[in-house]
């Protein structure tokens, strides 16, 4: 497959480390694409959860073709986010094609482009409540590994897919109320000073959309996630693009590893729910 040259990707909520993390189909899509930078916009190590039991190849092998990247000209911009905070610490360090920050502002044919990973309008992730949403965490992982032995069950029987979380999230008023100020209240402090693009990630709510006001207009940009929804930006062609992963794609990749891929799937989830169970 040949490479997809872009200017920039943006990719944000990984979480790598725990077991909703859809790394094979994020490696997949990073060795198909070339982009002059890659922004990483929070949540990528997922140190909130981290457990030395559980970090499997494939997500050693997303950090690997990350560093690869760089290694070939990529600008790789790592912005922290709430579950990967600890690094905040050595922001503004950079090593080679490597920087590390919490925010970045950067000007792309004119316009401006603010990104930031968005926990800064999240009070879940902040005090007391940081506990309270570091063992919800834990919920979020068990209802991610029943909806993998779901899928795993409906891969066999030749059926499609679903989401049990994305399917609660979206039916809990409160849940899209609270995406709805996130995204609002984004676009209001980009208006005021005066940015073009706000992109953000932290919700996992990948989105496109052009948010007016009566001091004026900014495009708000979400790079979603990759557990659920597989999503990231990209910038080619003067213009901002929401893409989604499509597995067709990635056929023959698939193939060459499907055998090796169920054995390591039945081995974790065996793993992980012992785990689960043990807590």
């Amino acid at each position: 497959m040949d490479k997809r040259p872009m200017e920039i990707c943006i990719v944000s909520d990984l979480h790598l480390g725990t077991f909703g993390c859809q790394a094979k189909e994020l490696l997949n899509y990073l060795k198909s694409i070339k982009p002059k930078t890659l922004i990483l916009n929070g949540d990528i190590i997922d140190i909130w959860q981290f457990n030395k039991r559980y970090f499997p190849k494939t997500h050693m092998a997303v950090i690997k073709q990350i560093f690869s990247m760089a290694s070939k000209d990529t600008k790789v911009i790592y912005i922290t986010g709430n579950h990967d905070e600890a690094l905040r610490k050595y922001a503004d360090f950079e090593m080679g094609n490597i920087q590390l920050t919490d925010k970045i502002v950067f000007e792309i044919n004119g316009e401006k482009n603010w990104v930031f990973h968005g926990d800064v309008f999240d009070r879940t992730t902040k005090g007391s409540a940081k506990l309270l949403a570091k063992l919800g965490g834990y919920g979020y992982d068990l209802l991610i590994l029943i909806n993998s032995l779901l899928n795993w069950s409906l891969k066999i029987m030749g059926k499609e897919k679903m989401s049990l979380s994305k399917s609660v999230k979206n039916g809990v008023k409160k849940a899209v109320s609270w995406i709805n100020n996130f995204e609002q209240t984004a676009a209001e402090l980009a208006i005021e000073n005066n940015y073009q693009y706000v992109i953000c990630g932290h919700i996992h709510q990948p989105q496109h959309r052009v948010v007016t006001t009566d001091k004026g207009s900014v495009t708000y940009l979400n790079s979603g996630d990759w557990i659920e929804n597989l999503t990231s930006l990209e910038y080619f062609d003067n213009a901002w693009r929401l893409y989604q992963y499509d597995p067709k794609q990635f056929e023959e990749t698939n193939k060459k590893s499907k055998i090796i891929q169920l054995q390591e799937e039945l081995s974790v989830i065996t793993q992980e729910v012992a785990f689960q169970v043990s807590m």
